[in-house]
């Protein structure tokens, strides 16, 4: 029953369903949010029934935000980003690391697993 509460909390403050297919027949930036909401509720009804309840009312937030213009990253500087994690590095470590998060090298693992291991090997001559 409270999976249930959680659910039409989580509709009521998208709007409700009939305003998620509404904004969705009509396209534009509500109908990216509902398509990823949807997408996301899916996601959620592959946990526990603690944790799909917590991920829908995560979802229902999001959706929200996302209206409200909260969530837009179209002016996210991605690169930047990617490399401003080998900012604290020095020299050759430092140019290895941006190596690294341009594609260079081998990648494992993901976010799911719990992070990913990027690795680029350098054959350094004997002196």
């Amino acid at each position: 029953m409270k999976f249930l509460a959680t659910l039409g909390a989580a509709l009521c403050l998208a709007g409700g369903a009939s305003c998620c297919m509404a904004a969705a027949a009509r396209g534009g930036p509500s109908a990216a949010a509902s398509k990823e909401y949807q997408a996301e509720r899916a996601q959620c009804a592959r946990h526990s029934a603690e944790d799909e309840a917590a991920c829908l009312r995560e979802a229902g937030a999001a959706l929200q935000a996302m209206r409200r213009g909260g969530l837009d990253d179209h002016g996210a500087n991605f690169e930047q980003n990617r490399l401003a994690r080998c900012s604290y590095l020095q020299g050759d470590d430092r140019k290895d690391c941006e190596r690294r998060m341009q594609g260079e090298g081998t990648v494992s693992g993901s976010v799911e697993e719990g992070g990913i291991y990027r690795e680029l090997r350098t054959t350094v001559p004997a002196e």
